[in-house]
């Protein structure tokens, strides 16, 4: 695992699909003000990539808001199965409420096979949540309400998604320098 690589190709993947096609119109700010924390996990087990995240989740709570305010948790070597993955994710919401921090902080879910239930595996909407290797991507709950306070619609962004991703297509996500 070449951890420099992995790091490059996230942020490229922020910068050009989340950020560049609006895909989260809440990132922006945070990634040009430098409170996005990138963590590459060397985890190659689950019970590794479980300490990494408590380690990492503890980290967000205790930093200052003003300097980090979101973490992506990079796992390259585990869970590369997006069924593994989602069933993980359980785990994930446990350890949240087993460190107390259940109100305060969540687990979203970024995986490069991310499939949403009742579409095929190559749709073109399953990308809005496609990211280069599977990522875990810890959030302040305070930072959400403060995102849909100033964005009252916020759950427009999955529909607008959609369509930006239908109109771009495989071929204009490539063209990107995304992946596949």
């Amino acid at each position: 695992m070449d951890e420099d690589q992995v790091l490059k190709d996230t942020r490229h993947w922020v910068d050009q699909a989340v950020i560049g096609l609006n895909l989260c119109p809440f990132a922006k700010a945070v990634q040009v003000q430098g409170r996005v924390r990138y963590v590459v996990s060397t985890a190659d087990t689950v019970e590794h990539l479980i300490y990494d995240l408590g380690r990492e989740l503890n980290a967000l709570h205790d930093a200052d808001p003003e300097l980090v305010d979101t973490t992506l948790l990079v796992h390259p070597q585990v869970l590369t199965d997006f069924l593994d993955y989602n069933d993980f994710l359980d785990a994930a919401d446990a350890l949240v409420e087993e460190l107390g921090l259940d109100g305060e902080l969540q687990v979203a879910s970024f995986h490069p096979r991310y499939q949403f239930e009742g579409t095929e595996p190559d749709d073109i909407t399953n990308y809005s949540n496609r990211s280069p290797y599977p990522t875990l991507h810890l959030l302040r709950e305070a930072s959400i309400d403060r995102a849909v306070e100033a964005f009252p619609e916020a759950e427009s962004i999955f529909e607008a998604n959609i369509e930006t991703l239908k109109r771009l297509g495989i071929g204009g996500w490539l063209a990107l320098g995304l992946r596949k």
